[in-house]
């Protein structure tokens, strides 16, 4: 099986997709399990990204797998894979915050600027940006752009993938070191705590 501490050129030098490239047909993205990259042209919020990756005017925030770990109690394993999720993170249909920790991530990040916040949802157990989802997919489909790299075990190089780059955006306990890590999780928290004290509103469509 390969490594990915043998691969981190290769990694980075997988060309970066727009949303429109992604839905299109057929569409480029495998499958198959693996790791992906999503790079912005905007900046979501106050981050310094002075130690990130950058090229071609993009720059490297945040690195997903797909599928998960799977379950050790012997548990069927998760049917998604890089196909599925990237969509579901670029907004395919009925995708939400509640779904996608990128999506939520950058929604609060973006909230006062594209005028929303985190509300909860039907029966109060969701929580998404309700209508301002599709404000939410327009930017992403303006500024974000993802990348990939097939892998039969990405969970195994997840860890490594965190310790290599300098990655804003993702929340795992594994990047508590980022300098965004505790301000990142000031916001989250935040966020869900003001929305649990806002009325419920109905599902949105």
């Amino acid at each position: 099986m390969p490594k990915f501490v043998d691969r981190p050129a290769e990694f980075l030098a997988a060309r970066p997709f727009t949303r429109d490239e992604v839905f299109a047909e057929p569409c480029p993205v495998p499958e198959g399990p693996g790791l992906y990259g999503w790079w912005f042209r905007e900046i979501p919020g106050d981050i310094d990204v002075s130690r990130c990756e950058q090229r071609d005017g993009l720059t490297l925030l945040y690195v997903g797998i797909s599928p998960t770990r799977p379950p050790v109690d012997g548990k069927p394993s998760t049917n998604q894979d890089l196909r599925k999720r990237i969509k579901y993170h670029f907004g395919a249909a009925n995708a939400d915050a509640e779904g996608s920790t990128l999506r939520k991530t950058l929604g609060i990040l973006l909230g006062a600027e594209l005028g929303f916040r985190l509300r909860r949802i039907g029966t109060g157990k969701r929580r998404t940006f309700a209508g301002g989802e599709p404000l939410l997919t327009q930017w992403m489909a303006d500024n974000a752009l993802v990348s990939w790299l097939p892998h039969p075990e990405p969970w195994l190089i997840e860890p490594k993938v965190i310790a290599a780059f300098d990655l804003p955006l993702n929340g795992q306990d594994a990047n508590k070191d980022n300098a965004f890590y505790p301000e990142l999780k000031r916001l989250r928290k935040a966020a869900m705590a003001t929305a649990d004290k806002q009325r419920v509103l109905k599902e949105w469509s």
